[in-house]
This record gives structure tokens, C-alpha cells and sequence, in this order.
């Protein structure tokens, strides 16, 4: 398919649900305060099935180890580039989900087995292990991953997901 005709296939979606919308909520419309990305700034492109490689990347952290804050912790602050700069740690590490005295140290924790996973790359700087990081693909890891092992439910799921938004596996 052209880019093209990818390009109106998107428009007529986005015109359709825009006419679900107002259908829907009709006169509120003008006075609700929806977040739009072509209006307020903040945003960063998100995997649309993000949520179902979370749940595998739990499973893969094994138990009491959760993996999924801190990928989106990191997801929340890439760039188009597929690439993030840490400078501070406690605030990442934060953002995952930890406090305390350890919080640095759980997170380091996390970002190494992430690391081992093969969903980021990482080069020490000034700031240490993990200043610089680069997200790669999650498909091709989860494949290669799963490539020789059962695929269980988490992995279903996420390929019936892939279907839905038209996600490839390279």
C-alpha cells in the first residue's frame, strides 16, 4: 500500500471517529477539555500494543521483579530517535515506581535485566551505567525470546494485538 493511500486511509478513520464523538457527546464537546497532541506539548510516540508487552515483560522479569514500570518509564522520555539521556537516576528511578534508599539500586537493578532482555542498549557516562539508552524494537526481542520456548497466552495476546494495528515483526 502507498503512502498515500495510507495517509487517506487515516483520514477517513480520524473522520469517522471524530463523527462517533460528536455523536456521542454532541453539545458537551465544546466544553470538555480533551488532551490533543496537535495542541498541547508532552507527547511521545507509544507502541499502540505497549501494554500487551508490559505483561510479557513482567512474566520475563519473574516473580516480585515487575519490568514494565521501568520500560515505560523509559518509553515516556525517548525520543523519535529511539534514544533517551539519563542525567538523574533518583528521578528515573521514581518514575518507575521506586522510593527510598534503594530506589536507585531496584531501578539498576531493572534497567540491567532489560539490558539482558534485549530491549535496550545502554552506554555508561558521567551520570553511570545507564546515562545512555537506546530502545530497541520489542518486537524481534519478544520473538527471539519466544522463538524457543511454548508460546503461552501473554504471547497470543500480543500477536492478536499486532493484528488489530497492523504491527510487523521486523
Amino acid at each position: 500500500m502507498s503512502e498515500k493511500a495510507k495517509r487517506s486511509g487515516r483520514r477517513t478513520l480520524a473522520t469517522k471517529r471524530e463523527n462517533l464523538i460528536a455523536g456521542l457527546w454532541g453539545d458537551e464537546l465544546e466544553e470538555l477539555n480533551i488532551w490533543s497532541r496537535h495542541e498541547h506539548d508532552g507527547f511521545t510516540t507509544l507502541p499502540r500494543t505497549l501494554t500487551y508487552i508490559n505483561r510479557i515483560l513482567d512474566f520475563l522479569g519473574g516473580s516480585g521483579s515487575p519490568l514494565s514500570q521501568t520500560y515505560l518509564a523509559l518509553w515516556c522520555r525517548v525520543f523519535d530517535e529511539g534514544f533517551v539521556e539519563i542525567r538523574d537516576k533518583e528521578a528515573f528511578a521514581y518514575e518507575s515506581g521506586f522510593s527510598g534508599q534503594r530506589a536507585v539500586t531496584t531501578w539498576s537493578g531493572r534497567m540491567k535485566k532489560l539490558k539482558e532482555l534485549g530491549f535496550i542498549l545502554t552506554k555508561p557516562g558521567t551520570s553511570g551505567e545507564f546515562q545512555y539508552v537506546i530502545i530497541l524494537n520489542p518486537f524481534p526481542v519478544i520473538k527471539n525470546i519466544y522463538e524457543n520456548k511454548e508460546k503461552d497466552e501473554r504471547y497470543n495476546a500480543l500477536v492478536g494485538r499486532m493484528q488489530e494495528v497492523g504491527a510487523k515483526w521486523e
